[in-house]
């Protein structure tokens, strides 16, 4: 599994080693308490339906970059600071990273989970 980028210069992965969560304690974790990420890494939460969906990095002592997307279009992007970054936006899936793999991401672009 992968995380795909389509943007202005063509298709990009910005990950090839994925975590889908998709359940209410797995979400609730996310990365905290984790020391680190590999750069090739990301988390995906993955919902229903499209709503407002809140990002916090207490515990998780890194920085992130985090994409809410609606149907595989970035709605918002954010880079989060380790501890005390914070981040809400509508989405059904939303996207973690290291800090600095989503730079080349803009709104509007699409990021697509691939099998």
């Amino acid at each position: 599994m992968r995380v795909e980028h389509d943007g202005e210069t063509g298709v990009q992965t910005l990950a090839s080693d994925v975590d889908v969560v998709d359940t209410f304690l797995s979400r609730a974790r996310g990365l905290m308490f984790r020391r680190s990420i590999p750069d090739d890494y990301a988390m995906v939460f993955t919902f229903g339906d499209a709503d407002e969906r809140d990002l916090h990095m207490v515990f998780v002592p890194f920085d992130l970059d985090a994409l809410w997307l609606v149907d595989d279009e970035v709605r918002e992007k954010k880079r989060l600071r380790s501890w005390r970054g914070l981040g809400a936006a509508v989405a059904d899936t939303v996207v973690e990273l290291p800090a600095g793999a989503a730079d080349d991401v803009e709104i509007g672009d699409t990021v697509r989970i691939v099998e």
